[in-house]
C-alpha cells in the first residue's frame, strides 16, 4: 500500500523530506515544524543538541526573528528590533561573519580546537556541551557571483546553524543528512515567511482588521459591506504654518512623534486606523463588533489629550517643535470596504456619516476646542461619564440638519 507523504516513515532521509515539504504544504507554524524537523533529525541519528533559525522580518519596527531549539526543551522564539548601528554581540556571531563571507556554510569542530574560538558566541556553545558547529545561509532569491551580501540589510532568506554535544561531533553523514534536509526546509520556510511578511505589510499599511480581510481574499471593487461605527477624524493643529517654517526632517520627526501617540492610544482601545492624510488621520471603532466601542471612543479621546500634552512637554523640553490637534467623533452607518480604480483600491470607509464626523472636526475651531463629539456619540456615553458638555445647536456646511456638538470638560474625567 502507498502512504501518502505526511505517513512517510520519519526515520528515512526521504521520510523527513517529504515530511517537510508537507507541513510548507499546510501552512504549519514555524515553531511547530522546527519542533518536527529537529526529531526527525534525531530520528535519523543526527546527534543534534542545538538549532537555530534567524528570519528577516518586514516590519517597521522588528529586524528579523530567531527560533530556537535546544534538545529537551520547546522552541523558544526571539525577534530583534531595528537598531541604527548593529550591537556588538550581533557584529561577534559566526552568523554575521557568514553572511559578509563568500561562504555559504561555516563549521567549527570545537572539540578539535581547545584555543578560544574566535567567536564569543560559540565559547559560549562549549561551555554548555557543543562539540560541533555548522551553520549556512539560504536566500530565497537567485543570486550570481559572490555570495556576500550585507550582514546589516540581507535579502530574503534564513540562517540556520547546528551544534551537537556528540564527542566527535559530527559525522560525514550527519553533515549529509543536515544538509540533504536543507532545500526542502528552505521550500517550507519560504511559505511561512511570506505568508508572515505579506501578513505583516499589510497590517502595517493598512491595518491589522482590513489586513486580514484583503489577506483573506476580500480584494474585489465594490465589496462592501454596512456597519454602524463611531467614526474618529484626528488632525494636527496649525501643520501647515509648521510645515513652511522646518525642515524636512524635523517634519517628520514631529508627524512620527503624535502619530505615534494617536495611533497607539486608539488601537489600544479598540479602534482601527484606516488612513493616513497629510497631518491627520482616520480611523474607527466598530459598534457591530463591539457594544462599548463608543465608550472607548471616548475614552481614546480623553487618554488622547493627556497623552499629546505630555508628548508636547517632553519635545518642548528638548528644544523640538510642538503642536496640537481637532479630534472629532460622530456615529452612524458607513459602508466599509474597496473603492477605487480596477488596479488601485482602498479599504476605507464612506458614507454621510464620514462626511459629518469631518465636518465636526473642522468646527473644533470655531468653538474653540479640541474634541468635538456629536450627538450619537455623546447620548451614548452620558450615562457612564460626567465630563461631557454641550457646546449648542451648530450648522455644518453640507449636512441638513442642524447638530448639536459637545465636548469633554477635563477637569472632571472619570
Amino acid at each position: 500500500m502507498t502512504h501518502p507523504p505526511t505517513q512517510a516513515p520519519p526515520d528515512t532521509q526521504g521520510g523527513l523530506a517529504d515530511w517537510v515539504i508537507q507541513q510548507g504544504l499546510d501552512g504549519t507554524e514555524v515553531a511547530d515544524l522546527l519542533e518536527g524537523y529537529c526529531e526527525r533529525l534525531i530520528g535519523l541519528g543526527v546527534p543534534l543538541f542545538r538549532l537555530h533559525i534567524a528570519l528577516r522580518a518586514y516590519h517597521p519596527e522588528i529586524g528579523g526573528l530567531g527560533f530556537n531549539w535546544v534538545r529537551d526543551a520547546s522552541v523558544g522564539r526571539d525577534q530583534f528590533a531595528h537598531t541604527a548601528t548593529p550591537v556588538a554581540q550581533w557584529v561577534q556571531s559566526p552568523l554575521y561573519h557568514l553572511l559578509e563571507s563568500d561562504c555559504a556554510e561555516l563549521r567549527e569542530r570545537l572539540c578539535d580546537h581547545p584555543a578560544p574560538s574566535r567567536f564569543p558566541f560559540l565559547e559560549d556553545l562549549r561551555a554548555r556541551g557543543a562539540t560541533d558547529y555548522l551553520a549556512a545561509k539560504i536566500t530565497f532569491t537567485k543570486r550570481t557571483g559572490s555570495l556576500a551580501v550585507d550582514p546589516n540589510d540581507p535579502p530574503e532568506g534564513f540562517l540556520i546553524s547546528w551544534a551537537t554535544d556528540a564527542p566527535a561531533g559530527f559525522s560525514d553523514a550527519d553533515l549529509a543528512v543536515l544538509r540533504d534536509a536543507t532545500p526542502p526546509l528552505a521550500l517550507a520556510l519560504k511559505t511561512s515567511s511570506s505568508r508572515q511578511m505579506a501578513h505583516d505589510l499589510l497590517a502595517t499599511y493598512l491595518g491589522q482588521d482590513v489586513g486580514n480581510r484583503v489577506l483573506s481574499g476580500d480584494i474585489r471593487r465594490g465589496s462592501c459591506e454596512v456597519i454602524n461605527a463611531v467614526i474618529c477624524c484626528f488632525d494636527l493643529q496649525g501643520f501647515t504654518k509648521l510645515a513652511e517654517r522646518l525642515p524636512g526632517p524635523q517634519i517628520i520627526d514631529l508627524l512620527n512623534d503624535y502619530f505615534d501617540v494617536a495611533v497607539s492610544v486608539i488601537e489600544a482601545h479598540g479602534g482601527q486606523v484606516l488612513k493616513f492624510m497629510g497631518d491627520g488621520l482616520l480611523a474607527i471603532f466598530n459598534l457591530d463588533a463591539d457594544k462599548d466601542a463608543a465608550a472607548k471612543a471616548v475614552a481614546a479621546a480623553a487618554r488622547l489629550r493627556d497623552d499629546i500634552s505630555a508628548l508636547s512637554a517632553a519635545r518642548t523640553a528638548r528644544g523640538a517643535a510642538t503642536t496640537g490637534f481637532h479630534l472629532g467623533l460622530h456615529a452612524g452607518d458607513v459602508l466599509y470596504g474597496n473603492v477605487g480604480g480596477p488596479n488601485r483600491l482602498d479599504f476605507t470607509v464612506i458614507g454621510p456619516a464620514v462626511n459629518t464626523a469631518a465636518r465636526i472636526t473642522a468646527m473644533s475651531n470655531m468653538v474653540d476646542e479640541h474634541m468635538v463629539l456629536s450627538a450619537p456619540v455623546a447620548d451614548a456615553v452620558r450615562p457612564l461619564r460626567d465630563d461631557i458638555v454641550s457646546l449648542g445647536q451648530y450648522k455644518l456646511r453640507g449636512v441638513a440638519a442642524r447638530q448639536e456638538l459637545f465636548t469633554l470638560v477635563q477637569d472632571r474625567d472619570t
